[in-house]
């Protein structure tokens, strides 16, 4: 964390700030390597500074040994950010506007310091993913690779979309997940063309296309990958529409690598499925970062500004949706090189099938 601590210590110099308040949790975690919900961090070039309470002050000095642990007592964080600021003799200090909320910030605005704006360039860092933390990544894509495994051997036609999720959630947790990425999408048959279903009763039948969008997290860093399975022999023209989608994705994932721009890669992709006359079926952009947040940048989009760079994670998920009948999207979660990327995902994009 040392070095994570001097990089931000460089970019608040240079744009002559004296000291950081880091008060949300991603970032926290990312300088500190603090998991708690309760605490905040107090960085300057002369001191750094975790401040929590009492509950959580030995996991604090485990965790974050590179930081003096600060214990704080009720209704005293704001005097204990004040005294440490000014004992180092701060004077313009940033913090993060993206996740402080106004009422906080209308608190803290009455100590006597400038608050500068600084999230985009406070997680700047997180942009370029080191090697331990690409290893981190691979060993959550690699817990939920294995479970969408096992998963196929243990579902089937009747089971209602609400236990398709549930088995698939336990049997990540029991192979190590911390947690699921995020809430556990599936959408069978019609309700796959809700792009972002949330699992409900519908029964799996017969000829379904099945959606399923999910991850593991393993040391904090998030995975994320989709899915579509048949349940049972499935139409010709569900065939055709996955077909398509697989295309689609597998154009854009030959076209990652360091120097293409979001833009340009969600329009390879975009561009195949519109010369396939499902153009205005695919209404979401073609992907986004991730790493400690399951969404963070960069991105991949119709209006992307993102030049991605060597250790940029980006997710490439194109799908086709048709309102009343399917859904279909295919995702794999990569880190970028030099000369292409690393796909992350290991699972067959064969249209698989469960009885």
């Amino acid at each position: 964390m040392k070095e994570r601590v001097e990089k931000l210590r460089t970019l608040l110099d240079k744009s002559g700030l004296d000291g950081a308040l880091i008060t949300g949790l991603t970032a926290i975690r990312y300088y500190s390597g603090f998991t708690s919900d309760e605490a905040a961090l107090v960085i300057t070039g002369k001191s750094a500074s975790l401040l929590t309470d009492f509950r959580y002050t030995i996991q604090a000095r485990e965790q974050s040994p590179d930081f003096e642990v600060v214990e704080v007592g009720r209704g005293a964080l704001l005097p204990t950010v004040d005294k440490l600021l000014k004992d180092d003799g701060c004077k313009r200090v940033a913090f993060e506007n993206h996740t402080m909320t106004v009422s906080v910030f209308e608190k803290y605005k009455a100590l006597d310091y400038e608050f500068v704006p600084f999230s985009e360039e406070m997680n700047k860092p997180r942009l370029i993913k080191t090697a331990d933390e690409i290893a981190d990544l691979q060993r959550a894509q690699n817990m939920a690779d294995e479970g969408f495994k096992t998963l196929l051997t243990r579902i089937g036609s009747g089971m209602t979309e609400k236990e398709v999720a549930a088995e698939l959630d336990y049997i990540n947790a029991k192979l190590g997940s911390e947690c699921p990425s995020f809430d556990t999408i599936v959408g069978s048959g019609p309700n796959g063309a809700m792009c972002h279903a949330i699992p409900g009763d519908r029964r799996l039948q017969k000829g379904d296309l099945v959606v399923l969008d999910f991850g593991c997290v393993y040391n904090g860093y998030h995975s994320d990958m989709t899915r579509t399975f048949a349940v049972g022999e499935v139409d010709d023209f569900s065939k055709k529409i996955y077909d398509i989608v697989r295309t689609a994705q597998q154009k854009a994932l030959d076209a990652l690598k360091a120097g293409i721009t979001g833009k340009e890669l969600d329009a390879i992709a975009r561009d195949y499925i519109a010369s396939k006359g499902y153009g205005e079926t695919f209404g979401h952009s073609l992907g986004h970062g991730f790493g400690l947040m399951i969404h963070e940048a960069p991105n991949a989009s119709t209006a992307s500004e993102w030049t991605f760079e060597p250790g940029m994670t980006i997710t490439v998920e194109p799908g086709i949706y048709i309102e009343g009948r399917l859904g279909v999207r295919i995702e794999d979660c990569c880190v970028v090189t030099e000369t292409g990327k690393i796909d992350l995902v290991s699972s067959t994009k064969e249209l698989l099938s469960v009885e």
